[in-house]
């Protein structure tokens, strides 16, 4: 019995990190869907805030207005930095919300928009040059060439900007010393999470110090989406989505 005990304990804490909101302490990071704005969706109220369509914006519901976002495209590693322009409620499967200049200038693939985003903590110095590129970008007209900028982004949208080429999409699900902590977690996996199609769920091995717990591949948004949410159900509150492992 005590032996079982210690099993779960185990278990519980090496999921922790999964399990846990934000730590503040550290610079956030996640890799993820984007979510393109439209004023439709924002007068449906599937966005709870508006924003100019017209302008390189970006918001992350976790992060605070005004945090320096570097946002790259694992696709093509183009990358751009942009301030939080405000704390917009999207729905919770996307990392980050975006205009449409932003994932054009990133000429990313819109069916499978799929990105990283890093919270940027540097020296004030640092801070406010990023912050007078930043105010300065605000200045360009929207149909102007931006040489200056490379940007990162993805959308929910059926067109393609990019590569034609078949994205192999995983989720991560989570990492452990232990193969057996992992396997532990697969178990669990397939007992409680429903309509779950098996054989996406892998174990792998990435040293003798870390095996993960991963799902996929995908080629769909949708099918993503829909066991991302098992997930979250789960309740696993941060999960990253990667490419092509």
């Amino acid at each position: 019995m005590k032996f079982k005990i210690i099993i779960v304990l185990f278990f519980i804490f090496s999921c922790t990190s999964q399990f846990s909101t934000i730590n503040q302490k550290q610079p956030y990071s996640s890799k993820g869907m984007a979510y393109i704005y439209s004023n439709l969706d924002f007068n449906e109220k599937v966005i709870k805030g508006k924003m100019n369509n017209d302008k390189m914006q970006i918001s992350q519901q976790n992060l605070r207005t005004g945090t320096l976002i570097k946002i790259i495209n694992p696709i093509n590693n183009e990358t751009i930095v942009l301030k939080n322009i405000k704390r917009i409620k999207y729905p919770d499967f996307y990392k980050i919300l975006i205009t449409k200049p932003v994932a054009e200038k990133l000429k990313l693939d819109l069916n499978f928009p799929l990105l990283e985003i890093i919270e940027i903590k540097k020296n004030k110095s640092f801070v406010a040059k990023k912050a007078k590129i930043y105010n300065e970008e605000k200045k360009i007209p929207s149909k102007a060439p931006v040489t200056s900028v490379q940007i990162s982004n993805i959308s929910k949208n059926n067109e393609k900007i990019g590569t034609k080429e078949t994205k192999k999409i995983f989720i991560h699900v989570a990492s452990f010393y232990s193969s057996q902590a992992a396997k532990l977690l697969e178990q669990r996996i397939v007992k409680e999470v429903t309509d779950l199609e098996i054989k996406k769920l892998k174990i792998k091995k990435i040293s003798s110090k870390e095996t993960q717990v991963i799902l996929g591949p995908y080629n769909s948004v949708n099918l993503l989406k829909n066991d991302y949410i098992k997930l979250q159900n789960l309740g696993f509150e941060e999960l990253n989505i990667f490419i092509n492992e």
